[in-house]
């Protein structure tokens, strides 16, 4: 039995925290003692009953990894993981994941010690450089963090990247594809839920943030023939409606707020669609075409295109191109090729991707 630290900022509901949970649940199955080390105590998805979860700083200590605090947060993450270490025993191997997660505990020099990189680090960067020199600043420590770090990547196409651009200078670096559970999505997706609306509609799934390009997707929707409604699971429905309306659709919209369970909301829509500028493994492209509804999607960086390979890159779309994305929507509600031989299936499968996190101890 082997005992793995997985880290995280939060349990927001974000595609990261998502997999973090279900990587643990199948380590746990398969005999391990999996423990969530989780910085702030801000949760949307229910806490996993049968696996330990801890929190270092409160919610009053959002800033901990801000220039004139970290050191002594770095002191702060060394003593929580000392403590837990002490009542339950030395960890195995530390998973560490996003910015915060990455730039604590690469300081506190916890070993070994993987950093699972989740989106695109050039585009993340030039996002915050448009914000100003502080919050780009503040964002290239934590990447910087990473150089002489043992790095996971969760596509290709990031570990390709980071390569290339040398901004970084990893010890070594993998690419690990996201864990699905392609039979436990499958089973939850055919739960019910009396909220779903009846006929057909578009869904998109994600936050409201600059990197998920809602404009585009509005802009996109509001030029399509087929004008159906579009379903918004997000966490912030009045941001979300006040985009809608700027863009003349928001009698179109639907927004039940975040959902535990999306996947029945997946299953009964006609098509999901993603605008992104940038993303690492788009989490829903896969559970989309796991529950057998078609996806448009921007071929932006980075996973999209490791995705939709043979006759489904037909329906990638450029990015920040309304007229392409709205012509792709239109003509994936047409006709949609065959969703059952993914080619990605077979490297996300979940066991398979938490043997190969084992086998870095």
């Amino acid at each position: 039995m082997k005992r793995i630290a997985i880290a995280i900022d939060s349990l927001a509901g974000g595609g990261a925290e998502k997999i973090v949970l279900t990587l643990a649940a199948e380590l746990k199955r398969l005999g391990h003692a999996p423990h969530l080390l989780v910085l702030t105590p801000h949760c949307e998805y229910q806490l996993p009953a049968d696996i330990p979860v801890h929190f270092c700083f409160d919610e009053s200590q959002k800033q901990s990894d801000s220039i004139w605090r970290v050191s002594r947060s770095v002191e702060e993450v060394k003593r929580w993981v000392s403590e837990i270490e002490a009542e339950y025993g030395l960890f195995d191997l530390f998973l560490s994941n996003l910015d915060k997660t990455n730039l604590l505990f690469t300081q506190a020099n916890l070993s070994p010690l993987f950093c699972i990189v989740h989106n695109s680090i050039e585009e993340e960067l030039k996002r915050q450089l448009k914000l100003g020199p502080l919050a780009y600043f503040n964002m290239l420590r934590a990447k910087k963090s990473l150089n002489g770090q043992h790095l996971v990547t969760v596509s290709k196409g990031i570990e390709r990247e980071i390569i290339a651009c040398q901004r970084i200078s990893p010890q070594s670096i993998r690419t690990i594809y996201n864990p699905f559970d392609l039979k436990d999505i499958r089973g939850r997706a055919d739960e019910l839920n009396q909220a779903i609306p009846d006929g057909d509609f578009i869904i998109h799934v994600g936050r409201v943030a600059k990197q998920k390009r809602h404009d585009i997707l509005f802009a996109a929707l509001a030029k399509m023939k087929h004008q159906l409604p579009l379903v918004l699971l997000c966490s912030n429905p009045k941001k979300a409606m006040k985009l809608a309306n700027k863009y003349g659709v928001a009698d179109r919209i639907i927004c039940p707020g975040f959902q535990a369970n999306p996947f029945p909301w997946i299953k009964k829509a006609r098509l999901l669609a993603l605008s992104s500028d940038y993303e690492g493994l788009p989490t829903v492209l896969l559970e989309s075409l796991i529950c057998g509804t078609p996806v448009v999607s921007t071929d932006c960086p980075h996973g999209p295109n490791e995705i939709l390979t043979g006759p489904l890159a037909d329906f990638l779309s450029p990015r920040r191109d309304v007229d392409q994305l709205s012509e792709k929507m239109d003509a994936a509600l047409g006709d949609y090729p065959n969703m059952e031989d993914i080619a990605l299936f077979e490297h996300i499968e979940i066991e398979k991707i938490a043997k190969t996190y084992l086998a870095l101890i």
